[in-house]
């Protein structure tokens, strides 16, 4: 569903943003877990309050803005999506680490591989799975 209540994102912030939570987990995977531990934060504030109440996104935007960089804007609603899937994803992973269960790396990786995808190619997975369900499914008029 389209929001028109929250401010539109910028493009090449949101794949900024995705290469970050790319470069985190890997770092996740490859030297401790928590550098995981801001992920919950974030996909919590940007996906159930919109990105223009996430301090790290404000501080990129006016980054990229400045300097010309920030690219065309674009619709939040699905992006709010995804980052509640990082929310999801990302506090599954950190249970399973503090659980003492090895397959904490299974969402970590999962978020690597979709934020990998967000970041080179600008293909939002969740973006689409959002797409398609209200395609579907789409919002009654009452």
């Amino acid at each position: 569903m389209l929001r028109f209540d929250i401010p539109p994102v910028h493009a090449n912030v949101i794949r900024w943003e995705a290469f970050i939570v790319c470069c985190l987990c890997l770092l996740a995977l490859f030297v401790h877990p928590l550098f995981m531990i801001i992920l919950p934060l974030q996909g919590f504030v940007k996906g159930f309050f919109g990105h223009h109440k996430c301090p790290s996104h404000s501080l990129w935007k006016t980054i990229f803005t400045k300097r010309g960089w920030a690219g065309k804007t674009e619709n939040v609603g699905a992006k709010m999506f995804a980052a509640k899937l990082l929310f999801i994803a990302s506090t599954v992973s950190l249970i399973l680490y503090f659980s003492g269960i090895a397959l904490w790396k299974v969402p970590c990786t999962i978020l690597v591989i979709f934020s990998f995808l967000e970041w080179a190619f600008s293909f939002c997975a969740a973006c689409s799975a959002y797409n398609a369900w209200y395609k579907f499914f789409p919002p009654k008029n009452l």
